[in-house]
């Protein structure tokens, strides 16, 4: 052993930490148990050794050595584009499919978690060399931290406000509120739509809000968590049965519509809340220059 031997040992340790404590299979069901989380895991190690062995490779004046960090960066631009073909492939197959949005922000934060490894790795080697194994335990723990913290984004529940209202007929037209979802002419189809649907209006907070749950595949994402947590009744082969959103084009609020198996409206509530803003999906229209403009000169 080398005296980077127990620093090196020490970043992966901690890097591999790192990717562990950010991989978590919730509701979604993603990664798989047990073969998706042993490859992500297996590239968090990877990630974690490039981070630690950059240091005593730039203090060797090794300089060229480091040029495998483009490599590592290539290589774990793959890892998105492996997520999102795997999840493109099996989405076909869900009763409310989770959409392209969705599957993109799920792909870029495969993607990022590694270099948030690399970076984890990365200064806890660095604070091990410079000042000791136990400033760098305090850095580490520090990383891991921010790690964890930028790992989680906003929630549905911070940008609206989530009421329940009844669904209701007008003639053959089925709404929630007074945002109609869609035409249902069959007697039957009504009574199970009023049976067991449930309605739900989001209303946004501000300008910026409208237009981000305006988007097509934030919606898709709402209607996806909320089947997956809850359940859906409906079957392949029953469109009348199927969940939709719709938007009031007067205030940009939204209806939410759909069929769950767990007919519990707080929980309900509490599903639709804790839905992820998708990155892909923020929108700020307060922030143009036109908004801003007081007048035309």
């Amino acid at each position: 052993m080398n005296e980077y031997s127990m620093p090196i040992l020490f970043g992966v340790i901690i890097g591999t930490l790192a990717r562990i404590l950010m991989l978590r299979t919730d509701y979604r069901q993603y990664p798989t148990y047990l073969h998706g989380k042993v490859i992500h895991i297996s590239l968090g190690f990877i990630a974690a050794a490039l981070g630690s062995v950059a240091i005593p490779a730039i203090m060797e004046l090794e300089f060229t050595a480091v040029t495998f960090l483009t490599v590592a960066a290539t290589q774990f631009r793959e890892v998105r584009n492996m997520e999102r073909n795997t999840l493109t492939e099996v989405d076909g197959f869900e009763l409310v499919p989770r959409g392209k949005t969705y599957i993109e922000g799920i792909a870029i934060s495969f993607e990022s978690r590694n270099y948030l490894v690399i970076f984890t790795s990365f200064f806890s080697t660095l604070t091990f060399i410079v000042f000791g194994m136990y400033i760098a335990l305090i850095v580490a723990t520090s990383c891991l931290a921010i790690s964890m913290a930028l790992m989680s984004g906003k929630r549905i529940k911070d940008i609206v406000e989530i009421e329940h209202h009844s669904l209701h007929f007008k003639g053959a037209g089925l709404y929630v509120d007074n945002i109609y979802i869609m035409n249902i002419g069959l007697p039957e189809r009504q009574d199970e739509i009023l049976r067991y649907g449930m309605g739900f209006v989001l209303t946004p907070k501000n300008i910026n809000i409208v237009t981000t749950i305006a988007n097509l595949g934030q919606r898709q994402a709402i209607l996806h968590d909320v089947s997956v947590t809850l359940g859906v009744f409906r079957d392949s082969g029953t469109p009348a049965l199927t969940p939709l959103i719709k938007r009031d084009l007067d205030d940009g609020r939204i209806g939410i519509f759909m069929l769950p198996q767990i007919r519990d409206i707080n929980k309900a509530k509490k599903v639709i809340g804790e839905v992820p803003v998708l990155e892909n999906a923020i929108r700020m229209p307060s922030e143009s220059a036109f908004n801003h403009r007081k007048g035309d000169q």
